[in-house]
C-alpha cells in the first residue's frame, strides 16, 4: 500500500472543494416538458407547457382551444327549446344540471314560473347529474395517483345513477328534457322506490372511497400540502365549487343564490374545508355526494302533485331583454348571460363555465411543485375540457 501524506490529502481536498465551487456556478439549461394534448391525465384535450429545473417546475402554461365548441355561436341559430340540445354536452358527465341555469333564464325573460311538482323533479335530476359526476371524480382520483381498483367502484355504481336518469329523460349522458315551463315528462311507475335504491347504494360507495383513498397512507402523503390554495387567492382568480369551499369559503349558489328550484325546502349542509389542498378538495367534493343522496330522499318524500308544466305558447318567442343566471353546477358556478331581441333565437348567448374559471390558477399554483405533483394538483382541481372549451 501507498501511504498518502497529510499533504496529499489536503491538496486533494481542496481540489474537490474548487470542482465543487466551479459546479455551483454553473448554470444548467433548463428543459421543457409537454403534457399533452393528448396525455390521460388531463381529462381532455389540454396541453400544459411546464418549464423544469430539475424535477422541478418553475413555470407552467395551460394551452386550451383544441376542442373548437363554439356553443355560444351556435346558440344564436338555435330556437330556445333547441338549445337545451347543445348546452347539456358541455359537461357530458353533469349534462342536466347544465340546461337549468338557460332553461331559468328563459324562464325569467317570459316572466314564467314552473309549477312546484316540475321545480322538486328538476332539483332530483339535477343533484342526481352532481352524483353521476363526482364519482366518477373520486374513482379517477386514485387512478392518477396509482390506484386502479377505485375508478372501477366508481363505473359500476354510476350506472345505478345513470338508470335513474334515463328512466325519467330517456337519455344517460344528453337527456334534453327541460322544457321553458316546467319538463317533457313526469316521472315513471316505481322511479322513487328505485331511486332511493341507488341512493343507498352510492353512499356504501362513499364508504369504499373513505377506506380505499382517505384511509391510505400513500394517498395521504401525495396530497396533504400538495397544491395549496389560500382563500384571498381561490377569490382572485374566481375558483367555485368544491374548489373554493376546501379553501375555506363557505359559498354555495343552491343555498345563498337560490333560483326556480326546490333546494330551500330541504335540509341540507353545505361542506367546507380549511386546508386547500388536494386532499381537501377531495374530502368536500366526497361529502357534497353524501349529503347530494340525503338530498334527493328528501325531495322524493315530499314531491309534491300537480302538473309539471306552465301555460307557455306553442311557439316560444322571447320578449326582449336580458338575463342572467347561475347555478350550483358539480363542477362550480355555471351561468348564461342571455340577450333577446324578441326574436324565435336569442341575439346573444354567454357561457359563465366553471371549468374556465378553475383552471386559471394553473399556472400560479403549478409554480415551484414537483412533477410527480403536477398529475394530482390537475386532478384535484378536476376540469371538463368540453367545459373550458365551449
Amino acid at each position: 500500500m501507498v501511504a498518502i501524506s497529510d499533504r496529499q490529502q489536503l491538496a486533494y481536498i481542496a481540489g474537490q472543494a474548487s470542482d465543487a465551487r466551479l459546479n455551483l456556478e454553473l448554470e444548467t439549461e433548463g428543459m421543457t416538458l409537454n403534457i399533452g394534448p393528448q396525455h390521460p391525465a388531463t381529462h381532455g384535450t389540454l396541453r400544459i407547457v411546464a418549464k423544469l429545473d430539475g424535477e422541478k417546475v418553475i413555470a407552467a402554461e395551460p394551452v386550451m382551444g383544441y376542442m373548437h365548441r363554439g356553443y355560444e355561436k351556435l346558440a344564436e341559430v338555435r330556437t330556445y327549446p333547441q338549445i337545451t340540445t347543445l348546452v347539456n354536452r358541455i359537461d357530458w358527465l353533469g349534462s342536466f344540471a347544465n340546461e337549468v341555469p338557460f332553461i331559468l333564464a328563459a324562464e325569467r325573460l317570459m316572466d314564467i314560473e314552473a309549477p312546484p311538482r316540475a321545480q322538486w323533479i328538476r332539483t332530483a335530476l339535477f343533484e342526481l347529474s352532481r352524483i353521476a359526476n363526482i364519482t366518477l371524480f373520486l374513482g379517477d382520483m386514485g387512478v392518477q395517483l396509482g390506484a386502479v381498483t377505485p375508478v372501477f367502484y366508481a363505473f359500476r355504481d354510476r350506472e345505478f345513477v345513470l338508470n335513474q336518469i334515463e328512466a325519467v329523460t330517456g337519455g344517460r349522458f344528453h337527456p334534453n328534457f327541460d322544457r321553458i315551463g316546467g319538463l317533457k315528462d313526469d316521472l315513471p311507475k316505481g322511479w322513487v322506490a328505485e331511486t332511493k335504491t341507488a341512493m343507498e347504494r352510492i353512499r356504501d360507495f362513499c364508504d369504499q372511497m373513505d377506506e380505499l383513498l382517505l384511509g391510505n397512507e400513500i394517498v395521504e402523503t401525495r396530497m396533504r400540502g400538495i397544491g395549496v390554495v389560500p382563500p384571498e387567492v381561490a377569490q382572485s382568480f374566481g375558483l367555485s365549487g368544491a374548489n373554493i369551499r376546501a379553501s375555506g369559503i363557505d359559498w354555495d349558489h343552491r343555498r345563498d343564490t337560490p333560483v326556480g328550484l326546490a333546494y330551500d325546502n330541504l335540509d341540507w349542509k353545505v361542506w367546507t374545508h380549511t386546508d386547500g389542498d388536494a386532499y381537501a378538495r377531495f374530502w368536500v367534493r366526497l361529502q357534497e355526494v353524501r349529503e347530494a343522496t340525503r338530498m334527493i330522499e328528501q325531495i322524493l318524500d315530499g314531491l309534491p302533485s300537480g302538473p309539471i308544466m306552465a301555460k307557455v305558447p306553442r311557439i316560444i318567442k322571447v320578449p326582449e331583454g336580458e338575463a342572467f343566471v347561475a347555478t350550483e353546477n358539480p363542477l362550480g358556478e355555471m351561468a348564461y348571460y342571455v340577450v333577446s331581441k324578441g326574436d324565435l333565437v336569442p341575439f346573444r348567448v354567454k357561457i359563465r363555465s366553471a371549468s374556465f374559471n378553475n383552471i386559471s390558477i394553473v399556472p400560479w399554483l403549478l409554480r415551484g411543485v414537483f412533477v410527480p405533483d403536477i398529475i394530482t394538483i390537475l386532478g384535484s382541481l378536476y376540469f371538463i375540457l368540453g367545459d373550458i372549451d365551449r
